[in-house]
């Protein structure tokens, strides 16, 4: 059995769960003025090349990791646009 793919699914996963202190601090705060919007517009268009890319070659661990990824920048996001002052 392959570890690799255990190993790279539970990491990436993970990582996706990385964006979630600074949507809390968005709410936390109200605010997200000092939040580069820019930063996750490129950090999404990123997760979701590697989504497709990893749909293309039915990749689990890549497709998986990227999934939680997308839902976490985009959780910062939409906590930009309700909270923008």
């Amino acid at each position: 059995m392959d570890i690799l793919p255990i190993i790279t699914t539970i990491f990436g996963t993970l990582m996706g769960f990385a964006y979630l202190p600074q949507t809390y601090k968005i709410f936390k705060r109200k605010s997200a003025k000092d939040i580069s919007l820019m930063t996750y517009l490129f950090f999404a268009v990123g997760v979701i090349i590697w989504l497709i890319y990893g749909l293309s070659i039915s990749n689990y661990p890549i497709i998986i990791s990227n999934v939680v990824a997308l839902l976490g920048v985009s959780s910062v996001i939409l906590a930009y646009f309700f909270n923008k002052h």
